[in-house]
Parts: structure tokens; C-alpha cells; sequence
């Protein structure tokens, strides 16, 4: 399919882009909110392992199932948060022994950790979004290429890890160590920023 600009197009027009193998509209919506998924799912799980895990994890469903999103029933934003937050819980739960000495205090309440609908509508939260999705892109764009590659081949082109070693020749260990990596020096990149613009 040819590639069109989907700058301008509105979160549930994107996602129908999608349901038509739209790639371009794929990565838009994943420049717009991948940051937020991972800081949402690295509250839940508390593991940045995991958190990246569960992020590959929900854009791919959304590549493959864009289906899954009715847009008369609500915002785009608030059913990938919901989907985030699932996922993420789910996460948690089956690896509780392994994460039970990070585990978030029973304190919380888990729907505090997102984000609420008033400050997704708010525009001051709009542009935050905005310096997140640019601040993901300078990150990805200092990455070394194999490390840029396979993440572009898993949340660009939904391939599994396993695809993605079928693809490129490489050992499955490599193309993990390589999105590990490439993920945690993204991370890195954003962590600094926010520090830098005082956003802890």
C-alpha cells in the first residue's frame, strides 16, 4: 500500500488506517503513545524488562487486532490505557514470586497509576504527549542500527522475535539482547530528558 502522511489524521482514523495494513498509520500512533504505555505498564510491573514486554506485546495486538477498538464506546487513548493496564496486571500476577521484592506497595490503588481522563483531555497534556513523541524519536534515531532494526521490525512491522530472527539470519538470543538493549537506551534517553526538564 502506499504510504500517505498521517500527521493530521485523528487517533480512530489511524487506527482504520491500520485494519487496512497501513504501516505509516502504525507508526504514528506508536510515536504518539508508546511512552505513555511504558511508563503506565512500568508502574504496574515494576520491572523494565517486563514493562518493554508488555509494550511490544500491546502495539502488536493492535497491529494485528485493530478491530478490537470500537470507537463508540470511547476515546482511543482510554481503551489502549485500559488494554495497557490489563496486560500489565496479568504480567504481574504471573511473575509475582519473581517480582514480589519490587512489587508496588498494596497501598495503591492500581487505577490511580492511570493517567485520568481529565488530564488525557487536557491540552496542557496534549503537548506533554507532543514532546514524548519527539523525545521517543531522537532516541530511537542515536540507537546502533541492528538495535534500531529490530525494534522497527517488532513494532513496525509486527513480527514476532522469533520472525525477526528468521529474517535477518540471526540468532533468536541476538535479536532478544539486541531489543533489550536498544529498549533500555531508549529508556536511558528518556529518563535523562525528564530529569534534565525537571518532569520527576
Amino acid at each position: 500500500m502506499e504510504r500517505v502522511d498521517n500527521q493530521g489524521f485523528a487517533d480512530g482514523e489511524l487506527v482504520g488506517r491500520i485494519a487496512e495494513r497501513d504501516l505509516g498509520a502504525f507508526e504514528m500512533l506508536y510515536d504518539r503513545y508508546a511512552d505513555l504505555v511504558y511508563s503506565v505498564a512500568l508502574r504496574v510491573v515494576a520491572d523494565a524488562h517486563v514493562a518493554q514486554d508488555v509494550t511490544q506485546d500491546v502495539f502488536l495486538r493492535l497491529w494485528r487486532r485493530p478491530d478490537h477498538f470500537d470507537a463508540s464506546r470511547g476515546k482511543f487513548v482510554t481503551w489502549l490505557l485500559s488494554v495497557t493496564r490489563n496486560r500489565s496486571i496479568d504480567e504481574r500476577r504471573s511473575h509475582s514470586r519473581r517480582l514480589r521484592h519490587e512489587a508496588l506497595p498494596p497501598t495503591i490503588d492500581e487505577e490511580e497509576m492511570i493517567p485520568g481522563r481529565d488530564e488525557r483531555d487536557d491540552p496542557a497534556a496534549a503537548t506533554v504527549l507532543a514532546d514524548e513523541r519527539l523525545a521517543v524519536r531522537r532516541a530511537m534515531d542515536v540507537l546502533p542500527p541492528e538495535q534500531r532494526l529490530a525494534i522497527q521490525l517488532a513494532y513496525f512491522s509486527g513480527l514476532t522475535q522469533q520472525e525477526i530472527a528468521n529474517k535477518l539470519g540471526q540468532p533468536l538470543g541476538t535479536v532478544k539482547t539486541r531489543i533489550r538493549l536498544g529498549m533500555q537506551k531508549m529508556r536511558g534517553s528518556l529518563e535523562e530528558r525528564r530529569a534534565r526538564d525537571g518532569q520527576f
